[in-house]
């Protein structure tokens, strides 16, 4: 059986072989995959800011 480090660092190499080949199929720029998880990533960045400032300053 193979040590669990040893898979984690197999599925991470399988994993930046996949984005290699993505990218280096003559693609540029961003996909619209891209931008839309960049979107999502900030909105909810942006939503719960004030929320954990409020709470932090409550608790302080």
């Amino acid at each position: 059986m193979t040590p669990i480090s040893e898979e984690i660092a197999g599925a991470f190499v399988n994993s930046q072989n996949d984005m290699a080949s993505h990218y280096d199929a003559g693609q540029q720029g961003f996909t619209t995959e891209d931008i839309l998880w960049a979107v999502g990533i900030w909105s909810v960045i942006l939503t719960l800011s004030p929320v954990i400032v409020f709470y932090m300053l409550l608790v302080a």
